[in-house]
């Protein structure tokens, strides 16, 4: 499997454009900090073995582990902006562009704890 854990809950859509609302620089901080998170998830799984850069074109499955029914579905998938970024920045994928990521599948399962696993498909 190539693919990684994140081990806690990311914001929404809705979470990232309050702190936008909330003043000019807010918006930016409040993205390097969920993307510092994933990054740290992402060296993990590199470290232990279990992602390696894949050879594109690829898809990913996404499944998001949620332990209250409180948000909306498509709040919890806008959080793969912040994965795909973290995913060039750690150079895991060259660009998030459509010739490396033709595409996106999301499962959200309830669940005890708060938790993303990403499993990059090689097509």
């Amino acid at each position: 499997m190539n693919g990684f854990i994140i081990p806690t809950k990311l914001p929404s859509l809705n979470e990232y454009q309050n702190a936008c609302r909330a003043n000019r620089y807010a918006g930016a901080k409040f993205k390097k900090e969920t993307e510092t998170v994933i990054d740290l998830a992402i060296l993990k799984a590199l470290k232990a073995g279990n992602l390696y850069p894949p050879r594109p074109p690829i898809r990913i499955a996404f499944i998001w582990h949620e332990k209250t029914r409180r948000r909306d579905a498509d709040n919890i998938a806008s959080a793969k902006k912040y994965i795909l970024d973290a995913m060039q920045h750690m150079n895991v994928i060259p660009n998030d562009n459509r010739k490396i990521v033709t595409g996106f599948t999301d499962e959200i399962i309830d669940d005890t704890s708060d938790y993303v696993e990403v499993n990059i498909i090689e097509l």
